[in-house]
């Protein structure tokens, strides 16, 4: 499309998509209590799917998602990715990084539906997710990490983080892997999802809000039992079946 056209279709989704986290602020400010837990999860789901389509994003999600008690370990491209992953599976709560609590509007939406926020520059934090999470997992909840524990280019994986696992080996629940490929016609990574480097949040954004035919697909890998492993070895198993399921460039 033209420079002029990107632009006018940019400012178009940009302004639905405000009117869009304008209704999330509502609901999570002033219905969020009133509603069951059921009722939330269900809107998480409906928010999200819009979320992407309002930015022009197509949802691809091939296979049938089981809602039962897991950790998902998803790799990292894009602060679209919890909208991504929300799309299919509005149930998992995800561990991020702190300072999001503090962004403005983003931060209110991600702690209602139930943010686990840690400091990734402390280690003693990180214990104290650890064991947040296995509590979690322990009461049947699902949990979503992004164990490389930054974004990258999509492909191949940076090198993933073994101590967030050891809520699952600790509570015998099964890793659910998912991989997430942010592509355009032509291009099966696509950079304009990328978030990575010195980008602001407002040029991603932007990107996103320009970017033509941006797909994302959402695919889950086959559950992998964690008992009787340690999280070394387990992160191992984990990017080597991640790695395996992206296409090649």
């Amino acid at each position: 499309m033209s420079a002029r056209v990107g632009v006018l279709v940019g400012a178009w989704r940009a302004a639905r998509m405000l009117a869009h986290i304008a209704h999330g602020v509502y609901l999570v400010q002033l219905r969020w209590s009133g509603f069951e837990p059921s009722r939330r999860t269900q809107l998480v789901g409906w928010w999200s799917r819009k979320l992407l389509r309002l930015l022009g994003v197509r949802l691809e999600a091939p296979g049938d998602q089981t809602p039962t008690p897991r950790l998902i370990t998803a790799n990292h491209v894009s602060w679209l990715d919890i909208a991504a992953i929300h799309a299919v599976m509005p149930e998992a709560r995800f561990v991020s990084k702190a300072d999001i609590a503090t962004w403005p509007i983003v931060g209110a939406l991600a702690t209602a539906v139930g943010t686990l926020y840690i400091e990734r520059a402390s280690k003693r934090d990180a214990l104290r997710v650890v064991h947040k999470t296995a509590e979690a997992l322990a009461r049947g909840e699902t949990v979503a990490v992004f164990p490389e524990g930054t974004t990258g280019g999509g492909y191949p994986l940076l090198p993933l983080h073994g101590n967030l696992l050891q809520a699952a080996i600790s509570t015998h629940t099964a890793l659910q892997p998912v991989v997430l490929r942010w592509h355009q016609p032509g291009t099966p990574y696509s950079e304009a999802a990328q978030y990575i480097g010195q980008m602001t949040l407002f040029e991603s954004l932007w990107r996103i809000l320009t970017a033509r035919d941006l797909a994302v697909e959402v695919r889950s890998l086959p559950a992998m039992p964690t008992e009787g492993l340690d999280r070394r070895h387990l992160a191992e198993a984990l990017a080597a079946r991640m790695n395996e399921a992206l296409p090649r460039p």
